[in-house]
């Protein structure tokens, strides 16, 4: 058997801890992670291990899942920039409907016919019609957990394409549903069926668009993404608006819920048009169309990526054991147990993004803004606006994600959400009492309130969607993905269901509950999540398989003993720090020890400090 080596026209693989097997982070050396470190472990890759793989069976009830990826059927174009732009389109259109279906309640639970229907009109003053208006909304979360769980499987056992149209085909039913419901049972159970393919769609697009794309601003087109997102809610929140103009108050909100249906449509019928993810065919014996596929959205020559990615298979084959939920959870060996804790940061990090009461802001605007002392008219325009404002915001996060890290885009995000709900808290308090200054603290309750969706939108809107796909190895990252929407799921339902509660209870007192969630939630980032901005999923791989410890500053210590030069965890990977580590030379980032750092803090005590605290924040990557 041939061995990969320098000389050798195949692939050189670095074997020092945290090196990339390519200089491009965004090529093939991220798709190889997992496999490189097995290479480390077995001390040499083998050219024929990666030549004869016994690929497993297709399931046997594939078939009974219609769609899926034709060859002939793809569409093709002469440029693969092309494709990638097509595919991201794609993609920015599944995610907007994401958006559109979860802000489509906002105004149907102002609407007093659709009160009536569902037999829980009045809600002010009347508690358990308070409780069923918010779990109407709560039962649709039940769904999406549902549905991730569901498609994470589907995913790897018939492929991304037929998760897809799995998802589809249940969002049309639940849409139709919504749309003609007449009573609170018929439309809950609409609410959960539109939820279980919300949430497998939810799962499968962002793990597709990855695995078909090739980028290396990962944070930058998630971001982009994300634009899509917000303004489908805000289109949601318009197209309500406006109908609830028409006279005819059933069609006010029936509408809104039918209009679905053209996004559904779009996404389960075109989404067969389109390439099917290169490892999942090559994992399935598939190799010729796999090739296919990367000639079809790669430029230059594919087969460096190719060898790649079998490297993965092998691994993933060899892992099988693993790539199961109950597995991920209580794991039988060190494999497994390094998944659960990038189970644990996944599903944790989308539950803290809804307790910074982003849900309650956007969800219960036209509430919030009428508390303030406005009319429901300005309250339903204010709200309106505001999503706007939302979603011209997320473009902030394409260059704050990758330009200044996950770590600190969070901390000093949720800092400047946590001063704004604090102050608009104690406006709030004063624009419900009369006077002469009461419009006056409506006023800044409203401006509070649109710069606090501004700063969830740059700072938290996406990172707890793009954390799960660099942290999960590709042998597991469709299942990642579904705990992430679980995580998700979770956050939102609990959110949804209490916050009708909360304004008839504590009315301004929700805006200062809120600012304690989000002083709650800095500790958890700084001390548990590791940054990802600028390192391969090589490099994260080392991070869980070296560190022995959940708090990210003992565990970077712990790297560091083990001589791996790439050991600051709690800072971003720079371009010319990634080049030095691969060229065998030890990055700037990790040149300056914690003891030079207090060296030079001690030089000067009147300015000791200013040193010392940019020394923490500069360790805990902050600055």
């Amino acid at each position: 058997m041939a061995i990969f080596s320098k000389s050798s026209k195949t692939e050189h693989v670095d074997d020092r801890p945290g090196v990339s097997a390519s200089d491009d982070p965004s090529e093939a050396s991220s798709d190889v992670a997992t496999d490189v470190k097995h290479a480390e472990k077995t001390g040499e890759l083998q050219e024929d291990d990666y030549e004869n793989l016994n690929y497993p069976e297709p399931w046997k009830y594939e078939k009974w899942f219609i769609g899926g990826y034709s060859q002939k059927r793809m569409i093709k174009f002469k440029n693969p920039a092309t494709m990638y732009k097509a595919i991201n389109l794609f993609a920015g259109v599944a995610i907007m409907f994401y958006g559109y279906d979860q802000g489509v309640m906002s105004q149907v639970n102002l609407n007093p016919d659709y009160l009536m229907r569902m037999g829980i009109y009045p809600t002010k003053g009347n508690q358990k019609n308070v409780a069923a208006l918010g779990g109407i909304v709560a039962v649709y979360y039940g769904g999406t957990l549902i549905g991730a769980l569901i498609a994470g499987s589907l995913a790897d056992r018939c492929g991304r394409i037929k998760a897809v149209v799995f998802g589809a085909m249940w969002a049309l039913l639940g849409a139709a549903l919504q749309a003609s419901a007449n009573n609170i049972a018929w439309m809950c159970c609409a609410r959960v069926i539109a939820g279980v393919g919300v949430g497998a769609i939810d799962c499968v697009i962002p793990v597709w668009s990855a695995e078909v794309s090739s980028h290396s601003a990962r944070g930058a087109f998630l971001a982009i993404e994300f634009f899509m997102n917000i303004g489908g809610l805000a289109l949601a929140y318009w197209i309500e608006y406006f109908a609830y103009l028409n006279p005819n108050k059933v069609m006010a909100w029936r509408t809104p819920l039918a209009l679905q249906i053209i996004f559904i449509i779009i996404i389960g019928v075109g989404i067969n048009f389109f390439p099917e993810s290169p490892r999942w065919l090559m994992k399935m014996g598939r190799e010729k169309e796999s090739r296919d596929v990367l000639q079809a959205t790669r430029e230059g020559d594919v087969e460096h990526e190719l060898r790649g990615i079998k490297k993965v298979v092998k691994f993933e084959l060899e892992t099988s054991g693993a790539n199961h939920y109950l597995a991920m959870i209580w794991p039988k060996d060190k494999y497994s147990s390094r998944l659960r804790w990038r189970v644990i940061l996944a599903v944790w990090l989308q539950i803290m993004q809804e307790l910074v009461g982003i849900g309650v802001i956007t969800v219960y605007a036209v509430d919030l803004f009428q508390d303030a002392g406005f009319s429901e008219e300005l309250s339903k325009l204010l709200a309106g606006f505001n999503n706007l404002s939302y979603m011209f915001s997320v473009i902030f996060a394409v260059y704050t994600l990758d330009r200044y890290g996950r770590r600190s885009t969070m901390v000093w995000g949720a800092v400047a959400m946590a001063l704004e709900l604090l102050i608009a808290g104690i406006c709030d308090k004063y624009a419900q009492i009369e006077g002469p200054k009461q419009r006056s603290f409506g006023a800044a309750v409203a401006t509070l309130t649109f710069i606090y969706t501004a700063t969830f939108g740059a700072t938290w809107l996406t990172t707890p969607w793009l954390y799960p796909t660099e942290i999960f190895p590709l042998n597991v990252r469709a299942k990642g993905g579904a705990w992430s929407v679980v995580g998700w799921s979770i956050g939102n339902a609990l959110i949804t269901l209490i916050t009708p509660f909360l304004f008839q209870a504590i009315s301004y007192g929700t805006l200062l509950l809120l600012f304690g969630l989000n002083i709650f939630c800095i500790p958890f980032v700084i001390l548990f999540y590791p940054e990802t901005a600028g390192r391969s999923l090589e490099q994260m791989d080392t991070f869980f398989e070296h560190g022995d410890s959940y708090n990210v500053f003992k565990a970077s210590h712990q790297i560091r003993e083990k001589g791996i030069d790439d050991w600051r965890w709690t800072k971003k990977m720079h371009p010319e720090d990634q080049k030095e580590l691969e060229a065998g030379r030890k990055a700037s980032t990790t040149q300056r020890s914690p003891e030079q750092d207090e060296k030079d803090a001690r030089q000067n005590w009147k300015k000791r400090p200013v040193y010392t605290f940019r020394r923490k924040a500069s360790n805990a990557g902050l600055m």
